[in-house]
């Protein structure tokens, strides 16, 4: 690609209009996308709604071209196309951003903006990237996008938001008429989201059409123009965004599955905690942390990212090292142990990153079910399938863990049933403390009432747990107690129904009662 290809994105008129006619799509005698027909208008941000397995991926990745469908036509700009590949995809003027980032972390930014085409010189009858051409006009993308970040400096050296636009960025210089955004935001922090709020209008402006994927109803009613929803892989329908509502939208995602309810809450014997923190501190991350958890509680721990709410569990956890302070868990002093030692006290965590962290992706969700609890179920250091099934059934049915066959990688599973065996790989050991790090991070709306469902049912017989959510709105749902950090302190402890929403942001914001 030259540079005046890449540059072309500052150009006018791009089209951007899609069309789908009755596309299907058949994973054997599975439907995952039925007869699907709609118009996404040109230059319009375009949210894209529907609970896990409605079949928004299936579409999302029949456009990439990453599959192609059993049926159906889809068009692009009035022309008819059909993908055999990604690049095809490309050739047509749509480009994906995923959830996950591609970009090399070891790499500056501008590599990574023409990662795969780095531009060459001939020098002395020898090809030679041209680095001064590179950041040249990686420069010139960033800057036309409104974004002051140095082309030069490493990516690894950048916040989640920043990478996040250079990923965008990158997109871009694909010169697209449609741009795909899978969860663009599910790491941000707040201004974060503005900043890339602010990009995605700035690619509004140019006629760009954007497809774009959120859990986060909120989000819809600031950037999308309209809301088109898929429900067990049909059309539902498709609204513009200023004469809707998100119970209405949720209603369209769900039709007339009921909604759980929090139970009433429960009273808590506080004679004796179950885990005992006191002055423990973590340099550049926490410090002199101090609290109770009591058998039965839920504890939310609510703040804005970097607060050091998740560095705090890591710690507890043993998965990172402490400066000072203890941890006392059921009466044992655990300063300083290991993951290890602290699972086999009774101590279970579903972390933030469930791919890379909570599960092994290529292996099955059996094997991810019975993962932590490998001692206990074996005999004599031995493992079968016999000993495991009974562990592996009871999750699945007391989780409601959707899974045609648990042999099969835990990968084709959705996002909701992937989060629901991370719990279940826990719930195997019999935990006596529970850490839930971001549990609905990524899953759609009927997924997480279910893993609450999960965490209130398993409160109410005794499990205590600390929860986590970037979401205030879900630690003020779910929580029993909620502590509030910032700047890695603890700056408050409110009780969450005598509090609001705006109170508990404002504790996270400023550190201090408003």
């Amino acid at each position: 690609m030259t540079y005046s290809q890449a540059n072309s994105v500052v150009s006018d008129g791009v089209q951007g209009r899609l069309d789908f006619r009755a596309v299907t799509k058949r994973y054997g005698p599975t439907v995952a996308l039925s007869e699907f027909s709609h118009s996404f208008a040109p230059g319009q941000v375009h949210a894209l709604m529907g609970k896990n397995g409605s079949g928004k991926s299936t579409l999302v990745k029949l456009l990439a071209g990453v599959t192609e469908p059993t049926s159906g036509t889809i068009s692009v700009n009035g022309e008819d196309r059909h993908f055999n590949s990604p690049h095809d995809a490309f050739e047509a003027g749509i480009v994906t951003v995923h959830q996950e980032l591609s970009l090399v972390p070891e790499l500056s930014v501008g590599e990574n903006i023409f990662l795969g085409r780095l531009p060459h010189l001939r020098r002395a009858g020898f090809s030679v990237v041209d680095w001064e051409g590179l950041h040249r006009h990686a420069g010139e993308l960033l800057a036309d996008m409104g974004l002051a970040i140095d082309s030069r400096r490493p990516v690894s050296a950048l916040s989640v938001g920043q990478q996040q636009v250079v990923e965008i960025v990158k997109a871009m210089s694909f010169n697209p008429s449609i741009l795909l955004l899978d969860e663009p935001t599910s790491a941000l922090a707040s201004r974060e989201v503005k900043q890339l709020f602010a990009l995605i209008e700035r690619l509004r402006a140019r006629g760009v059409t954007m497809i774009y994927i959120t859990h986060r109803m909120s989000e819809l009613f600031e950037i999308a123009d309209t809301c088109t929803v898929i429900r067990d892989g049909h059309y539902i329908g498709a609204v513009e965004m200023k004469a809707t509502t998100p119970s209405a939208i949720v209603g369209m995602m769900f039709g007339d599955a009921a909604r759980a309810t929090r139970p009433p809450r429960r009273t808590l014997d506080r004679t004796k905690p179950v885990l005992e923190v006191r002055g423990l501190s973590r340099t550049g991350h926490f410090h002199d942390v101090s609290f109770d958890l009591y058998p039965g509680e839920i504890l939310g721990i609510a703040g804005l990212l970097g607060a050091g709410r998740s560095e705090l569990m890591r710690a507890i956890f043993g998965a990172d090292r402490v400066d000072g302070g203890s941890v006392m868990l059921e009466g044992r002093l655990m300063t300083g142990a290991s993951p290890r030692e602290m699972r086999k006290a009774g101590l279970g965590y579903t972390p933030e990153n469930r791919k890379e962290v909570g599960l092994v992706q290529s292996l099955s969700t059996t094997d991810n079910l019975c993962m932590a609890s490998l001692g206990p179920i074996s005999s004599r250091g031995l493992i079968s399938r016999r000993r495991e099934q009974p562990h592996v059934h009871r999750q699945i049915a007391d989780l409601h863990i959707k899974c045609a066959d648990p042999e099969l990688p835990v990968s084709s599973l959705s996002g909701g049933n992937q989060q629901k065996v991370v719990i279940g790989k826990w719930l195997n050991r019999h935990p006596s403390v529970m850490f839930f790090d971001e549990p609905s991070r990524g899953v759609d709306v009927q997924a997480k009432r279910q893993i609450f469902d999960i965490i209130w049912q398993k409160a109410a017989d005794g499990l205590a747990s600390i929860f986590v959510s970037t979401e205030l709105e879900e630690v003020l749902e779910v929580a029993d107690r909620i502590l509030v950090m910032h700047h890695g302190a603890i700056v408050a402890e409110i009780d969450p129904t005598k509090t609001d929403l705006t109170e508990l942001y404002g504790l996270c914001m400023e550190g201090a009662r408003q």
